[in-house]
């Protein structure tokens, strides 16, 4: 019996560490500190850029690019975070998100995570064993707003994924990429009516996965609630996710205000555009007592480009990624 007790003691104080990860304060910095950003090329033909092609300004301020290279599949994460309210017809492409997983490069660090009450739930970490976490997929339980808001679960996510780590490299390029399946509805901010689109908690979600680095990207897939249907939920959703995405750099996928057809093309274009992003480099002032603000960004190629990039960006956001929290 003793032996049992503590058991369950060391098992609940292993639990309490995973979560309180997610709540570390960023490390303060102050001072010049070396920051990154993705940039995604959006074009069909080859490209062929350097730093010196590109313009950085940064809060109207122009700033030198250290550096500009490809993203490095062995420095890439990739999290898929699954709404647990999902409808249960995702569970016929749940197939598609496995070969994906499995069709990236060996080196790809990737995670799978399910949305629930706030928070993301997964049964492992960061790694490098594609097989095992395509294995962990299952069916969404398909219980309406299960995940709260799907926003205060990627605000948890990646705080936790921005979190420093005194054992972080200055220097070391990390490209970190999330993909949302969700229907994108925010039920804490009241109606979802097309004059009620500017929520705070979407907003403080754009603003932590700035400050952490994260592109954002989403595929739009309906909730399994009665409430959370129909066209005007559907545009709220839709229009959330897009907000998200154009902030963090990232791309809201969908096929009209209804379920895709198939996850498949959606997958491979998020493969295309990894693909196509780049690490741009630069050093950034990260303001008075460390504290880390978000600076407005712009950035600009020559020959002209279409670019994908964050708006914002916290000076000295390269940091390590702490356990996320497990089933």
């Amino acid at each position: 019996m003793m032996t049992n007790r503590k058991t369950l003691t060391a098992a609940a104080l292993m639990a309490v560490a995973f979560a309180s990860n997610f709540g570390t304060t960023l490390k303060a910095q102050e001072g010049p500190t070396t920051t990154q950003v993705l940039v995604t090329v959006d074009t069909k033909a080859p490209v062929v850029t350097t730093a010196a092609n590109l313009k950085l300004e940064l809060n109207g301020r122009v700033i030198p690019v250290s550096s500009f290279t490809q993203v490095d599949p062995s420095e890439t994460q990739i999290a898929i975070l699954i709404d647990d309210g999902l409808r249960f017809s995702i569970g016929s492409d749940l197939d598609r998100v496995r070969e994906f997983i499995m069709a990236l490069p060996a080196t790809t660090q990737v995670f799978v995570g399910y949305m629930q009450n706030g928070r993301v739930l997964a049964k492992q970490g960061f790694t490098t064993d594609h097989a095992a976490v395509a294995g962990s997929i299952r069916l969404p339980l398909g219980r309406a707003g299960i995940s709260s808001s799907p926003y205060f679960c990627l605000s948890d996510f990646v705080k936790g994924w921005g979190t420093a780590m005194e054992s972080a490299a200055p220097t070391q390029k990390r490209a970190r990429f999330v993909l949302m399946l969700t229907n994108g509805v925010d039920p804490y901010n009241g109606s979802t009516s097309i004059m009620n689109q500017d929520s705070p908690y979407v907003k403080t979600a754009i603003d932590d996965a700035q400050r952490a680095g994260v592109a954002v990207s989403s595929i739009y897939y309906g909730d399994a609630g009665l409430g959370m249907r129909g066209g005007r939920a559907n545009f709220s959703g839709q229009s959330y996710l897009s907000q998200v995405a154009q902030a963090t750099g990232g791309y809201s996928y969908y096929q009209g205000t209804g379920n895709p057809v198939s996850l498949d093309p959606f997958l491979k274009q998020f493969q295309h555009d990894i693909s196509e992003t780049y690490v741009v480099t630069f050093v950034a002032d990260a303001g008075a007592n460390g504290k880390p603000q978000l600076s407005r960004l712009k950035i600009s190629a020559t020959p002209k480009l279409k670019l994908r990039y964050p708006d914002s960006v916290r000076a000295g956001n390269l940091e390590a990624v702490p356990p996320p929290v497990s089933q």
